[in-house]
């Protein structure tokens, strides 16, 4: 019996508005030490709030069904043939209905599978090797996978109506490193194809360390009374020495652990798409050995990522990252694509291993 792969025909993303550079960061929460924004690494990035007022341009299921358009579009697939579709986001409109419905309408998807993954950097990640099994199985032929994240909104109550003198620095950092957007990919179920889905693998560092990234408000962590009379009804509250110290080895068990289960060994690949790869502290890691694993260091492909221009976009990150780079010509077929997720809100990584063979689109990028 022919083996079925599960093999990526169309990628996609749409980042909403116009880019929003540092000078117009820096006039709402004034400016970072220099040593803290070379670390960062983050030059523009795009929001769906408006930087003046904190209104709503777009939503989280609009810039989600916008990436996923594209991706169908790239690939050559009708809406109507998608049969599996995955969301991965931190930032959900509602706690219900999930997100991926609300994609599901919008993109005019008829009755298929639906599942939402309430993650960060990692989700679509991990979303991807889920579907890898599922398409695999043969009970399903064709699926949408999509990542999308709206940060922006948590980030408005720290500038909006004060002085950017009394933004602390601790608070000044998140507004200049995330960004919102969305990502996506079609995965097709094909006997007997070249390339595809190689393996996966994910897990978490482990208990006892305190989340890196947290978004308070609006949950069921107390009592809604009470919440309402907290100073902000949303928080995000970001550990910028924690993730610095943690996630140069989250990145290296991600490709480690991947590896391994895909029984490939690093000189293999290709191209590694890390979204974090520019920022300081990943490229100091990297290049001090500050890591135990060192598969990493063995990679003789090249390393791809556009934080520097996209911010740090949660869910959305590994596949717009993935998108920029097929668009840039930078994914080849016959190439092996390694594609990295990390979230530091539990510390958690994840990673895929694909033999890329769709051909590379030049379209300019959104």
């Amino acid at each position: 019996m022919t083996a079925i792969r599960a093999v990526v025909t169309g990628t996609g993303s749409y980042l909403p508005g116009e880019p929003i550079g540092n000078d117009v960061i820096e006039r709402l929460v004034g400016p970072l030490p220099p040593e803290v924004a070379e670390d960062i690494a983050i030059s523009a990035r795009h929001w769906i709030i408006d930087p003046e007022t904190g209104s709503h341009q777009d939503r989280n299921s609009g810039l989600a069904a916008a990436a996923g358009r594209a991706a169908l579009v790239d690939a050559g697939v009708d809406p109507a043939d998608v049969d599996l579709l995955v969301l991965a986001t931190a930032t959900p409109e509602y706690l219900l209905p999930p997100t991926v419905n609300l994609v599901q309408d919008e993109l005019g998807i008829g009755t298929c599978a639906t599942y939402e993954l309430r993650s960060g950097g990692a989700g679509t990640v991990q979303a991807l090797e889920l579907v890898r099994l599922l398409l695999e199985t043969g009970k399903h032929r064709t699926a949408l996978v999509i990542g999308s994240e709206t940060t922006s909104p948590a980030l408005a109550p720290i500038f909006l109506g004060v002085p950017p003198g009394k933004v602390r620095i601790r608070d000044r950092i998140p507004v200049y490193m995330f960004g919102d957007g969305a990502g996506a990919v079609v995965v097709r179920a094909e006997a007997g194809a070249a390339g595809g889905l190689v393996g996966g693998a994910t897990g978490a560092i482990g208990p006892g360390r305190p989340p890196g990234i947290q978004v308070i408000g609006g949950g069921t962590h107390a009592p809604i009374h009470e919440q309402l009379t907290a100073k902000r009804l949303v928080s995000l509250k970001v550990d910028v020495v924690a993730a610095g110290h943690f996630a140069p080895a989250l990145v290296a068990d991600a490709i480690g652990e991947t590896l391994a289960a895909s029984g490939v060994g690093p000189e293999e690949v290709d191209v590694c798409v890390v979204p974090e790869g520019t920022s300081g502290w990943m490229r100091e890691a990297m290049a001090e050995g500050a890591v135990e694993r060192d598969e990493w260091t063995k990679i003789t492909g090249e390393f791809v990522d556009s934080l520097a221009r996209r911010g740090a976009l949660g869910c959305a990150g590994p596949l717009v990252c993935l998108d920029d780079a097929a668009r840039a010509g930078q994914l080849q077929p016959g190439q092996r694509v390694l594609l990295v997720g990390i979230e530091s809100s539990k510390w958690v990584h994840a990673g895929v291993l694909i033999d890329w063979q769709h051909p590379t689109s030049t379209e300019e990028l959104t």
